[in-house]
């Protein structure tokens, strides 16, 4: 069992657990500050909910995936990694944004929290408020690590250990934080989580070219008049891929993708021992693109190095 395929995915739910748990203590926090402990039970409620749901979206996409490419026996092969290859892009799109949203909000992050609770106290329905509030910041941060996960069907069930282990990290960092009053410095710990998961998502922008060239070369192998669409064919004599152009480098017997320590360089940054031109110029548009997103969007140092809050009881 390829056990480096859960580290990805553990980085991944780490970052996004820990947010997710700065949401939680805020809210904790502020609901003790203001006498409000007894809707407590609502947002441990909102917490498990998000954890469900998050599971069950999960669940659903790799049943759809699983379901469409075994509903057609011709071209299943076909169907199965162009929908990995989708819900890839969609992961890179997505984690890319959170990324770059998350680290200009952070600032932001207490006093737009606290400021949404007020807002629900001050209702008549002010625990469903918070529930509510709770659920959707848990669920948001579980449906990116979802898609992730959806886009790695191929490595089997073990990015989903990784994904639980991340979880259970989040939480452990979230106790620490909240009821132990342990001091983290929470901004290196996401400006360090954010270059992992930079280098991450550019190995994802590798793995779904390469998935778009299988299910195309596939597509052209099985129906002659699909031929066309692997173009480089034509062009290019010396192993070119369908779509991806002639290849940069095959390092598979030197490096390969499949052993120590290739292999972990293939669990956190996409490499492959057969790089093809398209995916090589893709990788390093997405670093230049999106890494110059992010370290813009750090910008001004956050009200406080440390975050730290009362212990919530």
């Amino acid at each position: 069992m390829n056990w480096s395929a859960a580290l990805p995915t553990f980085v991944i739910t780490l970052r996004e657990g820990v947010e997710a748990a700065l949401v939680v203590g805020i809210v904790l926090a502020y609901l003790k500050r203001v006498g409000r402990s007894q809707l407590h039970l609502w947002v441990w409620a909102g917490v498990g909910v998000g954890i469900a749901t998050s599971a069950m979206v999960g669940v659903g996409l790799s049943q759809l995936v699983q379901g469409l490419g075994s509903a057609s026996q011709q071209y299943g092969p076909v169907v199965e990694p162009l929908l990995e290859g989708l819900f890839s892009v969609l992961a890179i799109a997505l984690l890319t944004w959170m990324l770059v949203w998350m680290t200009q909000q952070s600032r932001f992050l207490k006093s737009q929290v606290e400021g949404a609770v007020g807002k629900s106290l001050q209702r008549q329905t002010r625990q469903w408020g918070i529930f509510i509030l709770i659920w959707v910041a848990v669920l948001r941060e579980g449906f990116e690590a979802v898609l992730f996960i959806t886009a790695k069907l191929q490595e089997g069930v073990v990015p989903a250990l990784g994904a639980i282990a991340g979880v259970s990290a989040a939480a452990v960092i979230g106790i620490a934080l909240f009821r132990l009053g342990i001091r983290i410095d929470i901004r290196q710990f996401f400006y360090g989580m954010g270059i992992l998961l930079l280098l991450i998502v550019a190995g994802l922008v590798v793995t779904a070219l390469g998935l778009f060239d299988t299910a195309l070369s596939t597509l052209a192998h099985l129906d002659r008049k699909s031929e066309a669409l692997c173009f480089f064919y034509e062009r290019f004599s010396k192993q070119p891929a369908c779509i991806l152009g002639p290849m940069v480098w095959n390092t598979s017997k030197i490096l390969p993708a499949d052993r120590f320590p290739g292999i972990l360089f293939s669990a956190f940054f996409g490499y492959t021992d057969t790089l093809y031109v398209v995916q090589f110029i893709a990788y390093l548009g997405f670093l230049l693109a999106a890494g110059s997103l992010y370290f813009r969007s750090l910008g001004k140092r956050p009200e406080s190095g440390r975050l730290v809050h009362p212990r919530v009881e």
